[in-house]
């Protein structure tokens, strides 16, 4: 059996035992296949365990660095308490406008603050307003600017903050120290970042499934 095909399937049987069917998540597929919005959410279970992460930090505040069209945002903001917070930072207008949408449709346009235009502005700008640190951070945007993002991450952050990478493996290019592409660079200094920071303890797991031979890094922030 192919592989990648076995993948998805072993993804379809987790899902059918261990996540129960969500309206308000599948219309958030469903509108984001009518906006044409690029097929790369997380899968529904990366979805839990972003989750899973947020509930075992007891997150008040998230911060999401990647909105697309708020899949994995209402996955998190689902594990907020009623006074919680969730920060989506997201490039493009036409892609927040979905997540705006997909978000109130879940009920969460009350805790859900989807910030538009380019990440690193929006950074400074949440700087620039005294921003309080966040308990988990998700960092899934432009693989170049993945280094930047880290360091913005550990200025947002206090001790026993989560901070999550996705997207770090990269169907194992990530050990081509020579390739050319931009996003396998990133991802390299981002580890390289990690490497000698000793803000973070962190490790990546590689990841198969319906998206793919790829991993998300996790790390805490230490005391």
């Amino acid at each position: 059996m192919n592989e990648a095909f076995t993948w998805s399937l072993v993804d379809e049987y987790i899902e059918d035992r261990l996540l129960p069917r969500d309206p308000a998540l599948d219309e958030a597929l469903d509108a984001n296949r009518q906006a044409d919005l690029p097929p790369i959410d997380v899968s529904a279970a990366q979805g839990k365990l972003l989750q899973l992460l947020a509930r075992m930090a007891g997150a008040k505040r998230i911060l999401e660095i990647g909105t697309l069209g708020g899949y994995s945002t209402i996955w998190m903001a689902r594990a907020l308490p009623e006074d919680g917070a969730l920060v989506t930072l997201e490039l493009d207008p036409r892609h927040a406008a979905v997540a705006v949408a997909n978000a109130a449709r879940a009920g969460l346009d009350r805790v859900v603050d989807v910030r538009v235009g380019p990440a690193l502005e929006q950074l400074e700008q949440l700087d620039a307003e005294g921003a309080a640190p966040f308990d988990l951070i998700f960092i899934d945007a432009d693989k170049p600017n993945n280094p930047a993002y880290l360091t913005w991450a550990l200025r947002f952050s206090r001790p026993g903050t989560v901070i999550v990478g996705d997207n770090v493996v990269r169907e194992g290019a990530v050990i081509e120290r020579h390739s050319t592409d931009p996003r396998v660079q990133g991802v390299r200094a981002f580890f390289d970042l990690l490497a000698q920071e000793p803000r973070i303890s962190a490790t990546a797991i590689q990841t198969v499934g319906s998206k793919g031979y790829d991993g998300f890094m996790i790390g805490i922030v230490n005391g």
